[in-house]
């Protein structure tokens, strides 16, 4: 062997003619291959995966990037590395870049909850503080875009390094979404979904500048306040005030509960339980006065004007005489002694008892 052949073996020994990726992981989302010391040969053989993006970079700066598929390094096929760089050394140089392959696939289920509770504006509780929590997906959109703005130089970049910030991101866009949407709290349950493409449609636009996307976003649950729960479990208790029967048994269930929870066990809390029946039934005598039309008042008829004495007549001269008057004050005759009523004055036979006219008692 010569010694020129020897030389071409040696440098030939220090070109890749070769280079892929194979993801043996779930979350690497970056990968910067591997050049061991070697310089990429002209005419090396590059493939690229579905679900990848190859990127060069020559001196620091962005060269060319490929999609799927297998290619051959040529001057034909890259056209911004042949212009960086400057082949001194005929078609078949080797040539100095690093590669990086970047994951495009949709890394799915990652978590996301709220660390700190969000405070909203409720109609009907006023000021709340609320939880949440669900799952989300994304994927590389701009895998240049990607290079530039997160991963840098790094060998390698997971999922879990860029999966903060967008954690906090989502937050900040939900939070405004459930302000915007000013849904009351007692019907969040009820717009999930709702909720979910409002905050997708305002989380993509924060997230794009870093060439990321969102590809799905759902809430599993948002919690309200323990004092706004127990607020809810009363008025669904009060439910059963349709039935006054029913709030009684309640009542006397609700005594019995506690009693078993008291160290003096149902002797001790029978007062309680007492009570609290009591206070039932006052409260639906209550519920049947204030359910009850009111009735108007039968207006009283006024008192009937007394009747005036009952006059009479001298048998003598015609003049009216005083009711029991003895004698005519015009002629001086004797009158007739009849009886009077002592009550209304009228003339009644005389022993009768009661007058026929007012019927008092005589």
């Amino acid at each position: 062997m010569g010694l020129f052949d020897a030389i071409g073996n040696l440098v030939k020994s220090q070109l890749i003619d070769v280079i892929e990726w194979s993801d043996n992981s779930s979350n690497t989302m970056v990968h910067k291959f591997d050049m061991e010391g070697k310089e990429i040969m002209m005419g090396a053989q590059l493939t690229v995966r579905e679900s990848q993006v190859a990127v060069f970079v020559n001196e620091g700066e962005i060269a060319d990037v490929y999609g799927p598929g297998r290619y051959e390094l040529s001057t034909s096929n890259m056209p911004i590395m042949t212009k960086l760089q400057s082949w001194k050394f005929g078609f078949n140089s080797p040539f100095k870049a690093e590669v990086y392959f970047v994951n495009t696939k949709q890394f799915l289920d990652r978590k996301w909850g709220t660390s700190n509770p969000v405070m909203m504006r409720d109609a009907e509780f006023g000021m709340i503080r609320i939880r949440a929590f669900g799952v989300f997906a994304f994927k590389v959109a701009d895998a240049a875009t990607f290079l530039r703005e997160v991963f840098g130089t790094k060998a390698i970049t997971t999922a879990e390094d860029v999966e903060g910030q967008i954690k906090r991101t989502l937050v900040s866009g939900l939070s405004d979404a459930i302000a915007e949407s000013k849904i009351p709290a007692l019907d969040l349950a009820a717009n999930y979904d709702e909720l979910s493409n409002y905050a997708f449609q305002a989380i993509n636009p924060k997230i794009q500048p870093l060439g990321l996307m969102l590809t799905s976003f759902v809430i599993e649950n948002i919690s309200l306040p323990e004092e706004v729960e127990k607020s809810m479990d009363k008025r669904t208790s009060m439910g059963v005030l349709g039935d006054l029967n029913k709030y009684t048994q309640y009542q006397a269930a609700e005594a019995l509960r506690e009693a078993a929870n008291n160290p003096g066990g149902t002797a001790g809390a029978g007062m309680g339980m007492g009570a609290g029946v009591a206070m039932g039934q006052m409260f639906a005598q209550a519920m049947n006065f204030n359910q009850q039309p009111q009735q108007p008042a039968a207006p009283v008829a006024p008192a009937a004007p007394a009747a005036p004495a009952a006059a009479s007549f001298c048998p003598e001269c015609g003049n009216p005489v005083s009711a029991g008057a003895k004698f005519c004050s015009n002629c001086g005759a004797k009158q007739q002694a009849e009886a009077v009523c002592a009550g209304c004055g009228n003339a009644i036979a005389p022993g009768a008892k009661f007058c026929p006219n007012c019927g008092q008692k005589q």
